[in-house]
C-alpha cells in the first residue's frame, strides 16, 4: 500500500507540475518578431533600374512592416532607428552602393539609420535594442554586402535570435553570390532563427505576382515588376509568401510570431502534457481504490 500511495503522489506531483508548465506557457508572451525576406535587390532598384518607384515601394512596405510599433516593441518604446549592414567597398561592375538606394527611398542616414560594415558590425550589434529597433542586410548582389559582413551577422545569429525574440525587426534583401560573387563561401540568410533555403536565380521580373498577403502589406504586381531579381526561397519556413516569380517560385515572404527556438512547450503540447498526467492520476487512483 505504502508503494501504491507513494506512486499515486507522484502521478499527481507530476501532473501540478505539468498544470504548472501549461500556466507559464500560457502567460508567456507571443514572439513578436517581425521578418521580412526577399529575393529582390531593392536596395540597387530603388536607385538604378527599369522601375525604381517599385523597388522603393518595396524597401517602404519592408521597413514598415519590421518597424511596426504593434509589433516591434523597441519602435513602440521610442527606438526609430534601423541598422543598414552592408561593406564599404567601391561596388563592383553590376552592382552599387545600396545606401543610395535607401536614401532614394525616403530614410536619411544618421536619423532614420546608421550604415555599418564589418569593421564595425560586432560593436553595432551590440546595439540593437537599445540603439536600433531592426535590422536591414543589404543584397549581395546588386548592392554591396560582403562574405566578411554576412560571416558576423552568422556568427552573431543568437543575439539577433534574442533581440528577435524580444521584438525586434528584420529585413534581407537578395542573397546567394551573384554577380561580383561577394560571398563565395556562402551562410546566406543563415543568421535567421530558422533554417532557410534558397537557390540563387538570375531573372527579368517579368509575370510576378502578389498574393493577398502582399497585397495587404499594400504591395502591388506593378511594384514587383520590371527590375531582376536573385534568389528564390525554396519554402515558407513559417512565413507568409508576398509574391511569386513567373513560375511560382517564391520571391518574398513575411511574418510574425514564430515559434522560438528553446522556448517552453507551446500551450497545445503543454495542454496534451497536463491532459495525459491528470488522466493518469485518474486512471492510477481508480485503480488503487478497485484492488482496495
Amino acid at each position: 500500500m505504502k508503494a501504491k500511495k507513494a506512486l499515486f503522489c507522484l502521478a499527481r506531483s507530476a501532473s501540478v507540475a505539468v498544470t504548472v508548465a501549461f500556466s507559464v506557457a500560457i502567460a508567456m508572451p507571443s514572439w513578436a518578431v517581425s521578418i521580412f525576406l526577399t529575393g529582390h535587390d531593392p536596395d540597387f532598384h530603388a536607385y538604378v533600374g527599369g522601375n525604381i518607384p517599385g523597388a522603393r515601394k518595396i524597401n517602404n512596405v519592408a521597413i514598415d512592416y519590421v518597424m511596426d510599433p504593434a509589433f516591434n516593441t523597441f519602435v513602440a518604446g521610442g527606438i526609430n532607428k534601423f541598422l543598414f549592414v552592408q561593406s564599404q567597398i567601391t561596388p563592383p561592375g553590376g552592382h552599387v552602393n545600396g545606401v543610395n538606394g535607401i536614401i532614394a527611398s525616403g530614410y536619411t542616414l544618421g536619423t532614420d539609420f546608421d550604415l555599418i560594415d564589418a569593421s564595425g558590425l560586432n560593436a553595432a550589434l551590440d546595439q540593437l535594442g537599445t540603439t536600433y529597433s531592426a535590422i536591414v542586410v543589404a543584397s549581395d548582389f546588386g548592392g554591396i554586402l560582403t562574405q566578411a559582413e554576412l560571416d558576423i551577422l552568422n556568427a552573431r545569429s543568437g543575439d539577433i535570435i534574442d533581440f528577435l525574440n524580444d521584438g525586434g525587426g528584420l529585413y534581407a534583401m537578395a542573397e546567394g553570390n551573384n554577380g561580383a560573387h561577394l560571398t563565395p563561401n556562402g551562410g546566406w540568410f543563415g543568421y535567421l532563427p530558422f533554417i532557410t533555403t534558397s537557390t540563387a536565380l538570375n531573372q527579368s521580373e517579368q509575370g510576378f505576382t502578389v498574393t493577398p498577403f502582399g497585397a495587404s502589406l499594400g504591395l502591388t504586381n506593378n511594384d514587383i515588376n520590371g527590375n531582376a531579381s536573385h534568389n528564390i526561397f525554396n519554402g515558407t519556413f513559417g512565413l507568409n509568401i508576398v509574391d511569386v516569380d513567373a513560375n511560382g517560385n517564391i520571391m518574398s515572404l513575411a511574418g510574425r510570431n514564430l515559434p522560438t527556438p528553446n522556448s517552453v512547450p507551446e500551450p497545445t503540447s503543454a495542454l496534451a502534457l497536463l491532459a495525459f498526467g491528470a488522466t493518469g492520476g485518474v486512471l492510477l487512483k481508480r485503480k488503487q481504490q478497485h484492488k482496495a
